[in-house]
């Protein structure tokens, strides 16, 4: 028997309440984080820009005070006013060592620059850098004080995230060496301005310090909130599933969606769970970002191939073959391997979405959820064409295209859940 149309709508309601409260806290959030850093504390503080030393390489005395210069070369770390990277919204962005005469380059690398401390009883502290790659070690006069990951003979990378650093005690009214020592994984795929530092360091006394690193916090939750609050929202609709498999028709569409969904939202919360926490390396995220997408695009072929039934096996011996195929090209290293088990993959969903369309009127909302479903997951070969910017900056804080099609996904794919129709449909 199917649900009664009050008790549908009383359901439909609560997905509406449920999706307008996580938006108003993903806005607040991008609204607390967007705000420029107070200018009474940033006026405190000292950007520790213009000119370094650099170096590639590695060798544990560059970091000394005393330890010579010759053959180093300078960079300068100057932002341009209002600059910033292109994915969270981090302000004085700078280009890479990859952007200044070291294209290729991977491993170790230094910089070090002299640093002169206010006289007095303040305790001073270094703020960040944010933004490296991959990992970072940060000296005072050849004392480290801390980093980003591990480094050393196999060196554990993690994400970068805001850091404080305090200075010794005997800092103040001195003259000293702050030397960062960096590593980026080698043959990496970067942008044309990747690698090392693209953000300086802050010099700040406290409390200032504290105010400004948790104005850093802030920025950096903002960034990637939404690839916490989706998740959540995805494991929500999964609930809905559960239930819902247990009457009503589309149990095997359920069972497929829900792994796809399962899939999808451990995926985002990846990018939370790195950028705010140090339990996941870059390894093994880079790998994870590789194949998730393969057993992804499979459940959600294989959900929708049986949304109306019988089951198209073509359609289920095709996506796994694609499948094989597309982990053959991500072993191989193969663009045009990966490159072409997607667009098969895209082909043969939209090909279950005009089975699905055949269903006249009463499919439409299925139809919506999957073109949605296939913008989110194929924005590269179908947005990218278009021109349609892979991030928008709302408040300063960068949003993806793909976490704004998922927002639209979410409350669709749950009311589909609701409201589905009793039995399975059929078409021959």
């Amino acid at each position: 028997m199917s649900e009664s149309t009050a008790g549908q709508r009383r359901k439909l309601l609560g997905i509406a309440i449920a999706t307008s409260l996580l938006f108003a806290v993903v806005v607040a959030s991008l609204a607390i984080g967007g705000r420029r850093d107070p200018p009474a504390l940033r006026a405190a503080a000292t950007l520790l820009d213009g000119a370094w030393q650099f170096r590639t390489g590695d060798d544990p005395a560059w970091g000394k005070f005393a330890a010579a210069d010759t053959g180093w070369e300078t960079i300068d770390l100057t932002a341009v006013p209002g600059s910033h990277d292109g994915d969270v919204g981090l302000p004085d962005y700078v280009a890479g060592w990859l952007a200044r005469g070291h294209a290729g380059y991977g491993g170790y690398a230094w910089y070090r620059r002299a640093v002169s401390i206010p006289a007095g009883t303040t305790a001073w502290d270094i703020l960040g850098p944010t933004l490296v790659e991959d990992g970072y070690e940060l000296y005072w006069n050849g004392e480290q004080l801390g980093g980003s990951g591990r480094l050393g003979a196999t060196p554990r990378l993690v994400g970068t995230r805001p850091m404080k650093f305090e200075l010794p005690a005997d800092a103040a009214g001195a003259r000293g060496v702050l030397a960062i020592r960096v590593y980026m994984r080698p043959g990496d795929g970067r942008g044309a301005d990747g690698g090392g530092l693209h953000t300086p360091p802050l010099l700040a006394p406290r409390p200032v310090g504290d105010a400004l690193h948790r104005a850093q916090w802030q920025r950096t939750v903002a960034g990637y909130i939404v690839d916490a609050i989706e998740p959540l929202a995805m494991v929500g609709v999964i609930g809905l599933m559960v239930v819902g498999a247990r009457r009503g028709g589309h149990k095997a569409f359920l069972v497929f969606a829900g792994i796809a969904l399962a899939l999808t939202a451990e995926r985002r919360l990846n990018n939370a769970i790195v950028a705010w926490t140090d339990l996941q390396d870059l390894a093994t995220y880079s790998w994870l970002a590789s194949v998730m997408w393969l057993p992804t695009i499979a459940a959600w072929t294989l959900a929708w191939n049986r949304w109306c039934l019988p089951a198209w096996r073509s359609v289920d011996w095709a996506a796994a073959v694609l499948g094989v195929a597309g982990l053959a090209g991500v072993l191989m290293h193969s663009d045009v391997m990966k490159s072409g088990s997607r667009w098969a993959s895209l082909v043969l969903l939209v090909v279950v979405g005009v089975r699905i369309a055949a269903g006249g009127r009463r499919q439409m909302l299925a139809v919506v959820t999957l073109v949605t479903i296939l913008l989110a997951v194929f924005g590269g070969e179908l947005l990218d064409p278009l021109g349609v910017p892979g991030i928008w900056f709302p408040f300063g804080i960068g949003v993806s295209r793909t976490q704004y099609v998922y927002a639209i996904v979410i409350p669709l794919l749950a009311a589909l859940v609701v409201t589905r129709p009793d039995g399975d449909l059929a078409r021959t």
